[in-house]
C-alpha cells in the first residue's frame, strides 16, 4: 500500500429536522494554545472545537466551539460509508475504473492503492475507504451509488439534513479541499452522525479493525489496508475516522464503549497529529467516569 501526501442543544434520540444553510465561515487556523471547556474538570482540548457526548441518552458531555463551521478533511467518508449502505448489499460488486484511480492521484489524497479492472465487493471496499482513508474507494463507491459523485454528494447532503446537520455541506465523498471551496461541517453535526454511525454494525466492525487483508483471487489482486486511527488499541476503542488537511488540520471522530456506556465525540482543528487520539482518549475516560458517578 502507498500513501500519497494527504491535503487532508444537539439532542440525540430526538434529532430535529431544520433546513437552510447559509455561507460557511472561514476556515479557522487550528489553535495554537490549550482553551479549557465548561467544565472544569474536563480534560485540556487544544484544538479549534470539539464535542462530547453518550450515544445512548443523548447526553451532552463537552462542548467546545461545537457549531463553528469548519472543513473536517477525511472525517467526510464517515458520511460516506453511511449513505451507501442505505442502499447497497456489502455483497455487491464495484469494478474499479482509472478514473478512480486519477482522481486520488490528482488530488493528492491517501489512496487504497486500489487498480482498474479489480471487482470488489462493497464490504471490502468499506475497508479500503475507512482504514488507508482510500480517496479512490471513495470516488468508487461514490460514482457507483450516486450514481455519478455529483448525485451522491446530493444524497449526502440529503441525508444531513434528515439528520438535523444543518450545519454542514458535503462538496464530495471523500474531503480533498476542492476549487470553489471546501466542504464544511461541526463537531456537534458530526457527532449526531457519528452516533448513527455506530449503530451500524459493518461500519463499527470496519471502523475499529486496525488491519485487513484481502488475498488474490479472479477478481482482485491482494491488498493489505492498516487502520490510520491510533486511538484503537485502547480498550474500549471503536474507532470512528481520522482526517487531515492543510485547512482542516487534523480532524477525528472516534467513540468508545466504557463502563457501559457508547460515547461518541469529534475533534477539529488540531494541529498535532497525535494529540488528537491522546485528546479522543481522555475525554472517553473522562466522560465515562461521569456518567458512571
Amino acid at each position: 500500500m502507498r500513501i500519497r501526501k494527504a491535503h487532508l442543544t444537539a439532542a440525540a434520540g430526538a434529532l430535529a429536522l431544520v433546513t437552510g444553510l447559509t455561507a460557511p465561515a472561514a476556515a479557522a487556523t487550528p489553535a495554537a494554545a490549550p482553551v479549557h471547556a465548561v467544565q472544569q474538570d474536563a480534560p485540556t482540548v487544544y484544538g479549534s472545537a470539539a464535542y462530547l457526548m453518550d450515544a445512548s441518552s443523548g447526553k451532552i458531555l463537552f462542548s467546545k466551539n461545537a457549531d463553528d463551521r469548519l472543513p473536517i478533511a477525511s472525517v467526510t467518508k464517515m458520511m460516506t460509508a453511511y449513505v451507501v449502505l442505505k442502499t447497497a448489499k456489502p455483497t455487491d460488486v464495484v469494478q474499479i475504473k482509472r478514473e478512480d484511480v486519477q482522481y486520488a492521484e490528482d488530488g493528492g489524497g491517501t489512496t487504497a492503492d486500489l487498480r482498474p479492472g479489480d471487482r470488489l465487493t462493497v464490504g471490502e471496499l468499506l475497508y479500503g475507504l475507512m482504514l488507508p482513508s482510500g480517496a479512490d474507494a471513495a470516488h468508487a463507491l461514490a460514482r457507483t451509488y450516486g450514481p455519478g459523485v455529483g448525485g451522491f454528494v446530493a444524497k449526502m447532503n440529503a441525508t444531513a439534513r434528515e439528520l438535523g446537520m444543518n450545519d454542514t455541506e458535503y462538496v464530495n465523498a471523500d474531503g480533498l479541499p476542492k476549487r470553489g471551496g471546501d466542504g464544511y461541517s461541526t463537531a456537534r453535526d458530526q457527532s449526531v452522525l457519528a452516533v448513527k454511525a455506530v449503530q451500524v454494525p459493518l461500519i463499527k466492525e470496519v471502523a475499529g479493525t486496525r488491519y485487513h487483508s484481502l488475498d488474490a483471487t479472479s477478481e482482485h489482486r491482494s491488498y493489505s489496508w492498516r487502520n490510520t486511527n491510533k486511538l484503537l488499541g485502547t480498550p474500549g476503542a471503536i474507532g470512528l475516522k481520522t482526517g487531515f488537511t492543510r485547512a482542516a488540520g487534523f480532524t477525528l471522530a472516534f467513540a468508545g464503549e466504557k463502563r457501559g456506556h457508547t460515547l461518541v465525540g469529534v475533534l477539529l482543528g488540531e494541529s498535532v497529529s497525535s494529540r488528537r487520539f491522546d485528546t479522543a482518549e481522555a475525554l472517553l475516560s473522562w466522560g465515562a467516569a461521569r456518567e458512571s458517578a
